[in-house]
């Protein structure tokens, strides 16, 4: 049976170019390296790789990560943080510690560390950015402040003299600082109460403000809008640190369960819930306050990920603490990669308060870019609208309010099947529109608005989309998968009409 609501009709918004939500923020095209399974080891660092330089940086992957657009890139962790002794990380390699990594029941070398991870931003290109998370969890404030200094004090300590010894004459620059990572869950190393949390939080933030008024810092929120203690742990957080924080992060992850194809599709449904309730909180407590300072939101954790089957394979493995075991490391579908795409429409929607996002994560651990050991690098699926986003998602967000046939779901009740937002370029004068079709059986025709925009011509649609929805790339077949050229997208006067295929991302570029 098609979806209720699509008989005869199409789906129809305006673009006026007087109704904005606010500008993009280079840093919401962010992404996530984390020392978890193969991310960082056999992923971008693989010394001995035929396309490894002179670093052990595989200049394959680098390729790669510079073709998807990514902006601030957020390290160590994610739960690993929370174990970390960034001392361990530093230093002539062949002297560094092998540790357990409790988070992830793993060994780890420290063959890759801050300088290898700052040595790997420089050759992205001056867009990357280091967005660094101290560790909350097992250490506190002296650990952040000797870290800061190592990582960004000129000269003349003992900790800035000790980089330099270590071949790092310049500081690093770090401007960006994470307060630890999901210290609300009971899986994390050293969880807190909101109230602990805050006050620690509080505490490391007035000390590196000592250190650097400058510095930009993020509070942990929420690790998930389903977490009981979700809402009362930012109004208890941000009581401590509102004065003293500039973001608060939110994390999510989304998978197909138990069949129920259309309450995935509708994932987004549940983002932007989450981050519609995390500003109405967040105003909340500034009101309470009486101040006139906005909090903004750091989504450092978000993708599409299979956690069920993960946490089923995890526990039922040995803990026999491998090297860069195979972790997460979940094919992305067709399927998967439209539901992915109105996740990125989910935050652009509101980059108003968005302003910094990280696809986690960024290599072999549920990523847009694969790779095998000794062998190759590919595309997994989502690696196009996530490029194709952070490419063409540059300048104004323009209101976006879909009139659409809607579908039922299970989870969310009736959803549009519509999804869409659009960028306009204040330089040029271009728009681009990114859109996604949920019905997963019939083409949505679409009705575009144009005002005060003067638009002259398509530029090009392109469509990721597949008559087999469960379509991927693999090792054997890197290729499958690619966007398309979309057909019958028209520009009269002041409209646009377009039709979109079934289950479908698209990018329609208007010039």
């Amino acid at each position: 049976m098609p979806p209720s609501g699509t008989t005869g009709r199409a789906a129809r918004f305006t673009l006026d170019r007087a109704f904005t939500v606010g500008e993009v923020d280079r840093r919401l095209f962010g992404s996530f390296v984390e020392h978890l399974g193969r991310c960082v080891y056999t992923g971008i660092h693989e010394p001995g790789h035929p396309a490894a330089d002179s670093a052990g940086l595989r200049t394959d992957v680098l390729a790669l990560v510079r073709e998807l657009g990514v902006t601030a890139v957020r390290y160590p962790g994610g739960n690993f943080v929370s174990g970390y002794r960034w001392e361990d990380s530093v230093g002539p390699v062949g002297e560094r510690p092998r540790r357990l990594d409790l988070a992830w029941r793993s060994t780890e070398t420290n063959r890759f560390g801050l300088s290898e991870f700052i040595g790997f931003l420089g050759k992205l290109g001056p867009q990357a950015e280091p967005m660094l998370a101290v560790n909350l969890g097992t250490r506190g404030v002296a650990e952040a402040l000797q870290l800061q200094e190592y990582a960004n004090h000129p000269s003349g300590t003992a900790l800035s003299d000790l980089r330099a010894e270590h071949g790092d004459k310049d500081p690093f620059g770090i401007r960006l600082w994470c307060l630890g990572n999901e210290m609300d869950g009971p899986w994390q190393t050293g969880h807190k109460t909101a109230q602990e949390y805050g006050r620690l939080a509080a505490e490391t933030a007035r000390a590196m403000r000592q250190a650097d008024r400058d510095v930009e810092l993020v509070a942990c929120g929420s690790s998930n809008q389903g977490m009981e203690t979700f809402a009362a742990w930012e109004a208890t957080v941000l009581q401590e640190t509102y004065d003293l924080v500039d973001y608060i992060s939110l994390h999510a992850y989304y998978e197909e369960l138990d069949g129920d194809r259309d309450s995935f599709l509708a994932s987004a449904v549940d983002m932007e819930s989450f981050i519609e309730n995390t500003v109405a909180t967040c105003d909340h407590v500034g009101a309470r306050l009486k101040s006139k300072k906005r909090i903004n939101l750091s989504f450092d954790e978000w993708n599409v990920w299979y956690m069920r089957r993960f946490h089923a394979e995890f526990e039922a493995g040995p803990p026999d603490w491998p090297e860069a075991p195979r972790l997460l490391e979940d094919s992305y579908s067709v399927t998967d990669a439209v539901v992915f795409g109105s996740l990125l429409i989910a935050l652009l929607r509101h980059a108003d308060r968005v302003t910094v996002a990280c696809l986690a994560q960024l290599v072999n651990v549920i990523a847009p870019i694969m790779t095998e050991p000794g062998g190759p690098a590919w595309r997994q699926t989502t690696f196009f609208p996530f490029a194709q986003a952070a490419r063409y998602g540059r300048g104004e967000v323009l209101d976006v309010r879909v009139d659409s046939p809607t579908y039922a779901t299970a989870q969310y009740g009736e959803v549009p099947l519509l999804h869409a937002t659009a960028v306009r370029d204040p330089e040029t004068g271009g728009v681009a529109v990114f859109a996604v079709n949920r019905d997963q059986r019939r083409p949505l025709p679409v009705r575009i608005g144009l005002r005060d925009l003067d638009l002259a011509e398509v530029v090009e649609h392109t469509v990721l989309a597949d008559a087999d929805p469960e379509a991927r790339n693999t090792l054997d077949d890197p290729g499958r998968v690619a966007p398309h050229e979309g057909r019958g997208a028209v520009l009269s006067g002041d409209e646009l009409g377009v039709e979109l295929e079934p289950l479908s991302w698209n990018v329609i570029r208007l010039a």
